[in-house]
């Protein structure tokens, strides 16, 4: 998939849990293991901001276009 999520990335460098971030956001700890892991097809905007809000980021920070002829 050309879209890679780096949620763990934020994570750690917030020193934070997941299990953390989905009780300040909202969300169940499975759908945010499912987004971490990059097994969603879609995010809403609203998940995305309250998460950026929490992590103090940017959705840039979260998510990053890699084509699939990209060899690494």
């Amino acid at each position: 998939m050309p879209i890679v999520v780096t949620l763990d990335v934020m994570l750690a460098r917030r020193k934070m849990r997941g299990k953390d971030l989905a009780a300040a956001v909202g969300i169940t700890e499975q759908n945010l293991s499912l987004l971490r892991s990059g097994k969603v097809k879609g995010v809403r905007f609203a998940t995305l901001q309250r998460i950026c809000a929490v992590l103090d980021c940017q959705p840039g920070d979260l998510l990053i276009y890699k084509p699939d002829d990209d060899p690494q």
